[in-house]
Formats: structure tokens, sequence, C-alpha cells
């Protein structure tokens, strides 16, 4: 039988590794940058802490453990009879994959919060685990990168974010566009026309402007239930044109009889106004059919979409009020983001962009002629290790094509030859593998000319 991997999940190869080390690097250095520290929390939690924190459907997509030892002696006959799934996984299972890294983060943050130096800025980049059925972009096993800030109500966290989300993208050379938007806002758009339970349908309705226009937009909102008179309200929101703080501006004067509505202003205009004294490369837009999981959010959201190629979000996030509420910790705020891993490494993979170096394993190899040249070998290969060069000796002395086709298969730039000439001279001959020039060198110069 042909072995397989579980559907969902992937393998891989070394090349995919480098590519997505050269992505986690960057983003680490980033955060790192920004004083943020890395934690981790175990792959398993207990089932008490992951379920209800999901909804009905993220608890149907928790992957659960089997108890270990005889998992069946505190089931009945009749209960097996029965067969009713979750009550059996109750009682078989008492532990779950982690489905996400925010809620281990608020057991982490309950746990050891007499240890923790509030404000504390976290990053976080582990495996997460969804029963989902797998398609195109979505797996089962993939990679989530969260940095918060938790135990701080001040905008300037929001605002050191945004400059995060900025400085990687820069780094990494994808243009990008970062949408913001305020929880409060939209609360208050809704309070206003008096339609705060339609809040989604409207931003739903939204956000289609540009596929569907305005006429489309406003008969998808009488279908949602909205009267004239609400949907006459909503005209100048829906066709908000302009710079970030004109767009601001009329917002304000739709939303002022709101009190709630107006601190959401308040809150983004400090936002763009703080940002827009900071050196920025990517552009931020005001984005009110921005509606990121409207439960969770209290504040600021933001989302980034790639400029150069079709892509859903690759990061997104926001300000959330009660992150540890669930676990009895109630008034904890923070404000977070988190990276698309996956959905980065296909953008740099559509657009071209990992640095040639970031992909290389060895920078140079050299060739086995056999037992004598060896072990004339061994201390310069040392040597140039010792000088950080990744340096690879091929351990048979196959023949020289067997090892040149090595050193192209592993896109190894230079090879380093040692015969009885370059012996009897006390040197090495240094060939690149791109033009096939060839030096006489010591190992002082060979050092030198492979760090160049």
């Amino acid at each position: 039988m042909k072995p397989s991997i579980v559907k969902g999940t992937r393998d891989f190869g070394p090349v995919e590794m480098a590519k997505r080390n050269y992505i986690l690097n960057t983003i680490r250095e980033v955060y790192e940058l920004y004083g943020f520290q890395q934690i981790e929390t175990p792959a398993m939690e207990t089932l008490q802490t992951l379920m209800g924190k999901y909804g009905e459907e993220g608890d149907k997509l928790l992957f659960k453990v089997l108890n270990s030892g005889d998992y069946l002696q505190k089931v009945s006959d009749q209960e097996l009879q029965e067969r009713n799934a979750l009550r059996l996984a109750a009682k078989l299972c008492e532990k779950g994959l982690r489905y996400d890294l925010t809620v281990p983060f608020a057991r982490y943050v309950v746990m050891h919060r007499e240890e923790l130096q509030l404000p504390f800025k976290r990053y976080q980049v582990q495996p997460v685990w969804r029963a989902d059925r797998p398609q195109k972009g979505r797996y089962r096993e993939f990679y989530q990168f969260d940095g918060d800030v938790v135990g701080s109500d001040s905008l300037l966290n929001e605002v050191e974010l945004m400059q995060i989300l900025d400085t990687v993208f820069s780094r990494l050379g994808v243009r990008v566009q970062i949408k913001i938007n305020n929880r409060k806002i939209l609360s208050g758009i809704a309070e206003v026309i008096g339609a705060a339970d339609k809040i989604v349908d409207i931003t739903v309705a939204i956000d289609k402007l540009d596929k569907i226009g305005i006429d489309n937009v406003n008969e998808e909102l009488r279908g949602d239930g909205l009267t004239e008179e609400q949907i006459s309200q909503l005209q100048p929101i829906i066709l908000l044109e302009g710079s970030n703080e004109e767009k601001l501006a009329t917002i304000a004067e739709v939303l002022k009889d709101s009190e709630m509505g107006l601190k959401g202003v308040e809150e983004t205009r400090f936002i763009f106004k703080t940002l827009g004294d900071s050196m920025l490369n990517n552009q931020f837009q005001l984005d009110l059919t921005l509606a990121r999981g409207l439960n969770y959010y209290t504040g600021a959201i933001f989302e980034v979409k790639a400029l150069d190629t079709p892509m859903g979000s690759i990061s997104g996030g926001g300000r959330y009020d009660n992150l540890t509420g669930i676990f009895g910790m109630p008034g904890l705020s923070g404000v977070g983001i988190s990276f698309g891993v996956d959905r980065i490494y296909d953008v740099l993979d559509a657009l071209d962009l990992y640095p040639k170096d970031s992909l290389q394993t060895s920078r140079v190899l050299f060739i086995n002629f056999g037992e004598k040249e060896t072990a004339y070998c061994l201390p310069v290969v040392a040597q140039v290790r010792q000088a950080g060069i990744r340096a690879e000796l091929f351990p048979d002395a196959a023949k020289m094509k067997k090892q040149m086709a090595y050193a192209n298969a592993k896109h190894i730039p230079f090879v380093v030859l040692a015969g009885e000439s370059e012996m009897a001279e006390g040197k090495v001959t240094l060939k690149d593998m791109e033009t096939g020039e060839q030096t006489l060198l010591t190992t002082e110069d060979l050092v030198s000319a492979l760090k160049r």
C-alpha cells in the first residue's frame, strides 16, 4: 500500500521550508524590533478550555483526542447503543487540538497573570487544526502568526501594530493596502438609523458597491428589511469619497447624535493622524465595509490586501475588550494582528519575491577526490564554516560529473577542487558555477572570496 498523508495537511520540502522560514524570520525580526516576546502553548488543550469559545460551528470543527488507556471504561452499553456522537465524545475525550492561538493565549494570560509585566506584548507562531472540509487555500493544519498587546487601552498600540504591518510587507517587497475601520463607527451607524440588529446586513451590502453599483446595493438593503428613510440616511456613508480625513468628517456629521459612533471617529482620527507623522511605505485607507468578526472586536479593526496579485486578506486583526473574560478574569483589553503565513507564501510565489540567498542551502561544495585529498580539505572546510559560511564536503569519492550534478541540483553557487597540484602549493581552486571561472586561492583568500 502506498503511503499517504491526511487530507488537508501538507509536507514541506527543503525549498518550501526555506521560503517559509524567510517569511517567518522576517515577521519575527520585526516583532522583536518593537519589543514583542515569543511564547508557545501546547498543541493540545483541555476541551474545557476550547469548547464554547468559537460558537456552535467552531465546536464541531475541533479535533478531539481520545483519552489514553481504556477509554470505554466510563461508557455504558446503553450510551454506546444510542450512538450520540457529541455525548460520547464528551466521555471519551478530555483533550483537543488547538483551533486558533487566541483562546490558548487568553488561558495563558489568566494562568500566568502574576508573573506577567503589563502591558504584555507577545508573539506566537504555531500550527492550528480545524476539522474543516479541505479545499483550495483551506487546510486542516495550518500556521498562524499572531502578535498581541494586552493590558493597555492606549491607541498607540494600534499605531504600532500598523507600523509593524507596514514594515513586514515592505521588507517582503509586497505592496499592500491596509484597511482600517472601527467597530464603534459601525455600531453608531446602525444606532443612528435605528437598525442596530441589521449591522451585518448593512456592511455586507455596502461591501458590494464596486461590484454591483449603488442601485443594486439599495435594492439589497430593501430586501434586508431597511426602510426608505434608513436607506436614504445611509447614502452619504455608502458613497463616501475623498481623503481619510474628509471621509471621517462626513461620518462625524452623520453620527453627530451617537456618542459611541463619535468615539469611534475620534479613535480612528487619532490612528490616521499619528500614522501620518511616521514614515510609511504603504497606503492606509478608511474602509467602512470592513466588519471582521463583529461579535469579537470592540474598537479598531484592520485588514491587509496585496495590491499586485488577487488574494484574500493576508493579515488582519483588531481591538477586543474582554479577551480573558471567558476564563473568569474580566476587564483586560487587548489589540492584536495575525499574519496569514500560507497566503503570504502564495503571494511571494506569484510575484517571485524570494531573494536568491534565502533559498540557498550551501554556499560551497568541496569535491571529494579520495582519502588523501579529503584529509587535506577537512581543515579548510572547518575554517570556512567557522567564518559562518555554509559548506559541504561530498561524502563519497564519486565521479566528478555526479558531484557537479549534486551542486547544480542544490543550487550551490561555488565548488572547491583540491587535487595533487593544489595540495603541492598549499592552496585550493574555487570554481564559480555560474560563470565557470576558476581561481587558485589560499584558505584565507577563499574565505574572503566566499564572503563577498
